[in-house]
């Protein structure tokens, strides 16, 4: 019990609320960037690939702006804290499909509006995996 108390602190609390807030940001722009990408003819795979490309970079910048800003493990290894990140969402991109395709072709999720509500119940079914991984893996402190 007492190490369920260490992890539920203020700092947890705080990240997770950070989290929340970048992690909204980031599904916006990719749920906005896979309806403009199935508006231009796109299938909803490659949609849901691209707009996990864009989502990815909105969600490491600002995650490194705000949430886990304090975090100087990866200093002089960006490049690495990167690799690391998309690895992380890649993982995730693979839950989203899976999910995707379980609404859009098991289910029938099929128009517009269905394969949008499907990305959004899938993106945020994954925001748990993308916000664990990184607090307790990524960036644990030691």
């Amino acid at each position: 019990m007492n190490k369920l108390k260490q992890f539920l602190t203020g700092e947890f609390i705080r990240q997770l609320f950070s989290y929340v807030c970048v992690g909204g940001t980031a599904a916006i722009a990719e749920w906005v960037m896979f309806f403009i990408f199935v508006k231009m003819g796109f299938d909803y795979k490659p949609a849901t690939a691209l707009a996990f490309v864009v989502s990815t970079a909105v969600n490491y910048v600002m995650g490194r702006l705000l949430t886990f800003k304090g975090n100087n493990k990866y200093e002089g290894k960006k490049l690495r804290e990167i690799a690391l990140i998309y690895l992380v969402s890649i993982i995730g991109l693979g839950f989203n499909l899976l999910l995707m395709w379980l609404f859009v072709d098991i289910l029938g999720f099929t128009s517009d509006i269905m394969q949008l509500a499907a990305k959004i119940m899938s993106t945020g079914i994954v925001f748990f995996w993308n916000f664990f991984i990184r607090k307790l893996a990524i960036y644990r402190q030691k």
